[in-house]
């Protein structure tokens, strides 16, 4: 359960912009969309080795 200390004369946007903000850090939709469809780890390990290989290609062309 998250908790939002609402102070004194606070108005109800910034309680829900942090409210909005704690939610995110949570990761729930993150994780419900995750979820929605099923992803042979064989192709996450594909996704995660390309994503590295993108990287890697990005700072070596910082480098030079």
């Amino acid at each position: 359960m998250i908790i939002i200390p609402v102070k004194e004369g606070e108005s109800i946007d910034r309680a829900l912009k942090k409210y909005k903000r704690k939610y995110e850090k949570t990761g729930v939709i993150k994780e419900l969309r995750e979820r929605q469809q099923f992803t042979k780890p064989s192709i996450i390990k594909r996704h995660q080795r390309l994503k590295a290989i993108y990287i890697q290609h990005l700072k070596e062309a910082i480098d030079k």
